[in-house]
């Protein structure tokens, strides 16, 4: 499904939109973060694709490669600990406490009672577990009925205390909230409702450094004329478009968002010019972004910013990660995860369709950006999709890269 946004605007970033995410917001973000010994100091690779490009009927294809932003596998650890960094601060503003020292443990004497909780679908949960870890206080992560044991256990790996339920992601949001209300703990979660939203922005604007990186990489004249961004609840593209929407202002490039088409929240959001559910079952392999229900918070930013919201299928996203995971001559091999290879799945099926290419405006003069969100999360389900190794598609990438230096 496609639909474009009649909502979107090219006016210059809105003062009310830069008081809750700012560029200036994200640079400190970005600044406590390098400090944090979970995090790639030098930040991830932002790769050309060449032979894709041409593939495509594009003029550059570039693709940010999230898996090697941490140990934790995805772009998530770049949000969950800048939101419980500021959770922190907020909540004891008279112990001056330094967000890089928190980071690095040295008040976990004085954190020890404090209590965090979340729902995931993962990898928000490993990095909010991680966070704890480090910080010192207590976790606990709420999973639901469709998150693999091995995703549990990477998050329980982390020291948190995990919680099971047997219905889908938005009933273990609802339980998370409940156990909260019921001992005094503190929701960090990256999704908003009604009454929360603070964290919500922290979380997203965590995810700003992500743009920064890619803006301090690009030559004169190398900007994007399209960026393709993934759907869930909406974090990630607000916290990247809201970025590229203050730096550009309105020469900022088109977006599009994408999401599997039986989790479709942000589309019908589209549709109905607010935020909306879903109208599918949800399940998707795509797990990341089997999201029911559309961030209010994050709306606030895509509804005027994003230029077209897109729907694909699990075998599309399979398809892609696949075709990443090879080596195609000019092309160096990415470890994509289910739900890193929506844009460009999106990407290939309008190269596919010159009607569609024509409505995007994607031609042979395009300059197309794509984040991997994240690696083998879940190396046991990426095998079985891929049908190889993780371990084999990064020696292949090593190789690759050996022979390109």
């Amino acid at each position: 499904m496609f639909t474009a946004n009649k909502n979107a605007s090219r006016q210059a970033y809105p003062q009310e939109l830069r008081e809750i995410m700012s560029i200036q917001k994200a640079a400190e973000s970005r600044a406590w973060l390098s400090s944090w010994d979970k995090i790639n100091s030098e930040g991830t690779p932002l790769y050309s694709l060449p032979g894709l490009a041409r593939e495509l009927g594009v003029k550059e294809l570039k693709i940010k490669d999230e898996s090697v932003r941490s140990e934790l596998g995805s772009f998530k650890a770049l949000g969950a600990p800048i939101a419980l960094v500021r959770l922190v601060l907020r909540t004891f503003p008279g112990s001056n406490f330094d967000p890089r020292r928190l980071l690095a443990g040295e008040y976990k004497q004085d954190l020890a009672s404090f209590v965090v909780i979340s729902a995931t679908d993962g990898n928000h949960g490993k990095g909010l577990a991680a966070a704890a870890k480090d910080i010192g206080c207590r976790c606990v992560i709420v999973l639901h009925a469709n998150v693999s044991v091995e995703r549990e256990e990477a998050i329980a790996a982390y020291g948190a205390e995990i919680v099971r339920i047997t219905g889908n992601y938005d009933e273990s949001v609802e339980r998370a909230a409940a156990l909260a209300a019921e001992n005094n703990w503190i929701v960090v979660s990256d999704t908003s409702y009604e009454g929360y939203e603070v964290i919500p922005r922290d979380v997203m604007q965590g995810y700003g450094t992500i743009a920064s990186e890619i803006i301090d990489s690009l030559a004169p004249g190398e900007e994007f004329t399209h960026v393709l961004l993934q759907g869930g609840v909406g974090g990630l593209a607000a916290g990247i478009a809201s970025y590229f929407w203050e730096f550009y202002g309105s020469k900022r490039p088109i977006f599009v968002v994408v999401e599997p088409e039986q989790a479709d929240c942000l589309y019908q959001s589209a549709l109905e010019g607010k935020a909306a559910k879903a109208t599918g079952s949800v399940d998707s392999v795509m797990a990341g972004l089997a999201c029911g229900e559309t961030s209010p918070l994050a709306w606030k930013f895509l509804q005027p910013s994003v230029d077209f919201f897109m729907t694909i299928t699990d075998d599309e996203a399979v398809a892609s990660m696949r075709r990443l995971a090879v080596e195609n001559g000019s092309d160096i091999p990415v470890v994509a995860g289910e739900s890193a290879v929506a844009g460009l799945s999106a990407l290939k099926r309008v190269a596919q369709s010159s009607s569609l290419a024509a409505d995007l405006g994607i031609d042979a003069n395009s300059r197309v950006l794509l984040i991997s969100t994240e690696g083998a999360t879940a190396p046991k389900v990426y095998e079985e999709l891929v049908g190889q190794s993780a371990e084999v598609v990064a020696a292949r990438q090593k190789g690759w890269s050996a022979v390109a230096a």
